[in-house]
């Protein structure tokens, strides 16, 4: 099976050794996402709302970059700074999503890059 390095300036850059995402055959895994806006490479939302806004758009910019959409993710990870913001992130994260919601797990975790409130990660297949 061939591994294929998915990297595209629409999603922030790597904070440390890992790729954006990796492509193996027809199954895509994005790395986790943080609210990082990709124009500016800070952190520009001023709420939990604009954070997951700004994270599923970096989500779609990598599933883009190797062909895909949402209707491809089969699995999604949510890190939460605190479980309290479950159904907050829930709304935002369901628009994104048409029909056939993906598998996935929310877990609320001590800390998260850059102090953000909340962070994703998706696997996707063609």
């Amino acid at each position: 099976m061939e591994k294929k390095i998915i990297n595209t300036s629409n999603a922030p850059a790597p904070i440390g050794p890992y790729s954006q995402a990796v492509q193996l055959g027809n199954t895509l895994y994005v790395s986790g996402q943080v609210a990082i806006n990709p124009a500016t490479g800070n952190i520009d939302a001023t709420d939990v709302i604009g954070e997951t806004h700004q994270v599923m758009h970096n989500i779609k910019a990598l599933l883009t970059a190797a062909g895909m959409d949402f209707s491809n993710v089969a699995k999604t990870t949510i890190f939460l700074s605190d479980m309290s913001l479950f159904a907050t992130v829930n709304e935002v994260y369901g628009k994104y999503f048409q029909n056939d919601f993906p598998a996935r797990e929310t877990v609320a975790v001590k800390g998260l890059p850059k102090n953000v409130n909340v962070e994703i990660s998706v696997i996707a297949g063609k």
